[in-house]
């Protein structure tokens, strides 16, 4: 109910029994609105109603910050009174779920929720936790140490000294979309070189002080209401110092190239300062992540590979979703439930063979071959994408987060460069210099990247980026970043066991267990959710195949790939 990317988890005895994204179910990306579609699946998941929720959580406490907003100007005062309330949120909740929730609502702090995401599924005894975002209520960072007692607030960084922020503004300044063009930024950083512009950032707008601290001047800019809310007075000064920002239908010059890998750069090295003074500080050797920050892979590979912390456990839905997740963990927690340690992130919807029949029915001018067993279907996908063709990999419960791993997926042969510009051309609509991940069987995880034994289990979420070892990253070259990198996905046999057994059929006939996976979506949409939406996806998006639970679907010659 406030920001972005609204969520809904269910907790039932401190077990996640379901949990998923509004946007999933409006179709709006990063949906603001109020989780209906999830709620309501959540609630049908558990067999429960409304009225037989204990408690009601919510990722968001603004009361302890109401004379904050209500002594500044009109603009905030109202704000305050029309949206941030927790009454206003209770009421709004109790509208759209039908109940009265009189004493079973509790607003829990949103960085206390982000960092509850983190810790309590990642079955850590003591640990550090880092949430780093955007702002929570009135901070962009905060660092906990968590432990039997539960998560204690260690240390706080002001939201003028907000990396996510800062990062965000110059994903504004090179011309993507503020809160979800981030990852191109970091998509775009290994085409530049930092060296030029790290003074600059360091000096100017980035200063790192003693016992961990840092801050952002930049942020300082912004002084009246109008900037606040815009970011206009520091995007002036970052346009002072590089020249006018890039429009989106704007070639990428070698600058904003430069630019990208410097703010990049430059965030690693700030929470690379913050986590070394309070590893010291504190002693403790396990971390967790959590907040829009976290979902930076390249970051976190940096920090897995320093070395710092023996053991990290990054949330794989670290926005805003995750903290819907969180909050419900605090709120069992305090009811006295014990929470159970994370087996994955496929919390979502399932749909079995009648769905995905009634889904093909529904369309016509398709071939159905069904396959006869898991054996047969993974043997028939893998030739598939052998002999080049684009799948569309659409198998059981849908993931949390913004990964696909191996449920909502498109999937390609990683061996061709072409696979790369042809997703990124005609299905994706992405810019070219984007990457895409390789997803790869456990027991090769080692052979093929850079990857310690005892950190494969860490990558299987698609939360960490690890180099491609030389003598593969020629033969891997539509999942090769231009650094040699790769943002990898590790498939276990117990976890994923189909998708585990069409990697390994894929190495059996090529010698590399590995695939290219894509989220199954095109651009500007959410991944899809129901088998009606992967089917229309698969037409209007040009894959060649599709794999909807045990079918596996192509066009009768002259299908019109418009008709749904």
């Amino acid at each position: 109910m406030q920001g972005a990317d609204s969520a809904a988890a269910l907790l039932i005895g401190g077990r996640v029994v379901a949990a998923a994204a509004e946007e999933r179910f409006d179709g709006v990306k990063h949906s603001s609105s109020f989780p209906v579609g999830a709620s309501q699946f959540a609630l049908e998941t558990g067999g429960i109603k409304a009225s037989q929720i204990d408690l009601v959580a919510h990722s968001f406490s603004f009361g302890p910050e109401r004379d904050f907003y209500t002594g500044q100007s009109d603009y905030y005062r109202g704000l305050y009174e029309t949206a941030l309330d927790p009454e206003v949120n209770r009421a709004v909740a109790e509208h759209h779920l039908g109940v009265d929730l009189t004493g079973r609502f509790r607003a829990v702090p949103h960085h206390l929720a982000h960092a509850a995401s983190a810790y309590y599924p990642s079955g850590y005894g003591d640990a550090l936790v880092l949430v780093s975002d955007g702002l929570g209520e009135r901070h962009s960072a905060t660092v906990y140490t968590a432990g039997a007692g539960g998560l204690e607030t260690l240390a706080e960084v002001p939201a003028h000294s907000s990396l996510g922020l800062l990062y965000g503004l110059f994903t504004l300044y090179l011309g993507f979309a503020f809160g979800d063009g981030e990852y191109k930024v970091m998509g775009l950083a290994p085409h530049g070189d930092a060296d030029g512009h790290i003074g600059t950032f360091l000096r100017n707008w980035v200063h790192l002080g003693s016992d961990g601290r840092y801050s952002v001047p930049l942020l300082l800019e912004n002084v009246h209401d109008l900037d606040k809310e815009t970011y206009g007075a520091a995007l002036a000064a970052i346009e002072r110092e590089f020249g006018p920002r890039r429009a989106p239908d704007e070639p990428i010059e070698q600058r904003h190239k430069d630019i990208a890998a410097a703010i990049q750069a430059v965030l690693q090295r700030a929470q690379l300062h913050q986590l070394t003074h309070f590893r010291r500080e504190t002693g403790l050797t396990r971390l967790c992540l959590a907040g829009g920050v976290a979902l930076n892979c390249a970051a976190n590979g940096v920090l897995l590979r320093s070395g710092l912390f023996e053991d990290i456990y990054v949330q794989p839905a670290s926005g805003d979703d995750g903290a819907a997740l969180g909050a419900a963990h605090v709120a069992a927690v305090e009811a006295g439930d014990r929470p159970r340690p994370a087996t994955g992130t496929a919390y979502g919807p399932v749909y079995g063979p009648q769905a995905c029949e009634r889904a093909v029915a529904a369309v016509p001018g398709l071939a159905v071959h069904r396959a006869a067993d898991d054996a047969e279907l993974a043997r028939l996908t893998a030739r598939s994408i052998t002999d080049g063709q684009i799948v569309g990999w659409f198998q059981g419960p849908m993931e949390f987060g913004p990964r696909a791993l191996g449920h909502r997926s498109i999937l390609a042969d990683p061996r061709v460069a072409g696979a790369r510009e042809r997703i990124n051309a005609l299905v994706k609509k992405r810019e070219s210099f984007r990457p895409f991940a390789p997803a790869v069987t456990e027991g090769a995880a080692t052979t093929l990247f850079e990857i310690e034994p005892e950190d494969v289990h860490r990558f299987a979420e698609m939360l960490f980026v690890a180099y491609v070892r030389p003598e593969y990253a020629e033969r891997l070259p539509a999942v090769t970043h231009v650094d040699g990198s790769a943002r990898v996905q590790s498939v276990s046999r117990g976890s994923s066991p189909l998708f585990w057994s069409l990697i390994e059929e894929f190495g059996a006939l090529t010698g590399l267990p590995v695939l290219l996976n894509t989220s199954f979506n095109v651009a500007g949409q959410p991944i899809v959710r129901t088998p009606e939406e992967a089917v229309r996806t698969f037409i209007t998006a040009g894959l060649d195949a599709l794999v909807l639970g045990r079918l596996l679907i192509t066009r009768t010659a002259g299908h019109d790939r418009t008709a749904t």
